[in-house]
């Protein structure tokens, strides 16, 4: 009993390890390795996962965000 008990601890641990490697970033955004955790990410270029050089009308509108899309506090 308690090797099964072991055994399905051990097989429940790999599973969870596997997915943790192959978890993908479910906001869909793409972010450069050492970036901060959470939603957002640093402006430009460098701080994408690609790191795919920007039109300046691109890196413009990427530094403004998540400035341009400010809640409503009225």
């Amino acid at each position: 009993m308690i090797l099964k008990l072991a055994a399905l601890g051990a097989l429940g641990y790999l599973g969870y390890r596997t997915y943790e490697k192959n978890r993908v970033d479910q906001n869909g955004v793409a972010f450069a390795g050492g970036e901060p955790e959470g939603n957002f990410r640093n402006a430009g270029s460098e701080s994408t996962a690609s790191h795919d050089a920007m039109s300046s009308t691109d890196e413009a509108l990427d530094e403004t965000y998540p400035a341009s899309d400010a809640t409503a506090k009225y």
